[in-house]
């Protein structure tokens, strides 16, 4: 009786030992809630990637993720209207002083990008700065057809626009024909205009459009990674110190910036900071 009396109890241990196992990074109960995220929609591919699969690994999780413009995910992050902020770029020392907190997650170029039909192929810096700030007006000055330069933007708290003014030195003195709230609305407009020319995560470009060499070398994952690709900036997740994150938040948190998400990161086109 006493040997069954010790082997039930064994058995019973195991189970309780295994079972405290499961759930996301093998450690407590299984994950339960919602977690949100709002900002970046530039970083919607690889934020969406991350958190589907972050959802398929716990069944009780529900993920958000709000496109508003890095901007908007910084305040909703300091007014507490969601767990995490995304920002494509990095934040300001007055954010900081207000207790904000960034974390690195990716590296992602800026591609600048015309229409298909374009001829154009490469620019350099210069000429960029030149274009988006009205002193090259006409593609047949730099190799293109003769035709008007539209120029295409985000709007201001865009973090690609501000990465992608901060890095061409052109601060407050691009003269966009078109101001767009999206990566995609850009990517749009430029694919349907051949004189048009914009500014858009390497990560969400398609086919529709022609990303341009930059002083001779091409955006991609390689030209990141080893930094010979100019106009590039971070991907940023925003938290706020003091301000401790739910258990279902913060194991998010610890599995997309951990090495277990680094494959999925890199499928979604941007250089892991991990």
């Amino acid at each position: 009786m006493r040997k069954m009396k010790k082997a039930i109890i064994f058995t019973l241990s195991a189970i309780m030992a295994i079972s405290m196992l499961t759930g996301c990074g093998g450690g407590g109960e299984e994950l339960s809630g919602t977690v949100s995220t709002d900002g970046s929609t530039s970083m919607e591919k690889v934020i969406g990637a991350l958190g589907e699969s972050f959802e398929g690994n716990n069944e009780g999780v529900t993920f958000t993720y709000n496109p508003t413009g890095s901007g908007s995910g910084i305040t909703a992050v300091a007014e507490g209207r969601c767990d995490i902020g995304l920002a494509s770029r990095s934040l300001k020392d007055e954010e900081k002083a207000e207790g904000l907190v960034e974390t690195v997650l990716a590296y992602d170029g800026i591609a600048v990008i015309v229409n298909p039909e374009n001829p154009v192929e490469d620019l350099t810096m210069e000429q960029i700065a030149d274009i988006f700030t009205g002193k090259i007006t006409n593609w047949k000055d730099v190799g293109g057809a003769d035709g008007e330069i539209v120029l295409i933007g985000r709007e201001a708290g865009s973090g690609t626009r501000d990465g992608f003014e901060s890095i061409t030195e052109t601060e407050e003195a691009c003269a966009y024909r078109q101001e767009l709230t999206s990566t995609g609305d850009v990517i749009t407009t430029v694919a349907g205009n051949p004189n048009a020319i914009g500014y858009a995560s390497l990560a969400s470009i398609s086919d529709e459009v022609k990303a341009l060499k930059v002083g001779g070398v091409s955006p991609s994952e390689e030209t990141i990674k080893d930094a010979t690709y100019a106009i590039q900036r971070p991907f940023v997740l925003v938290t706020k110190e003091g301000t401790d994150l739910s258990d279902v938040a913060q194991a998010f948190f610890d599995y997309i910036t951990g090495p277990d998400a680094n494959a999925i990161i890199v499928e979604a086109g941007v250089v892991p900071a991990n």
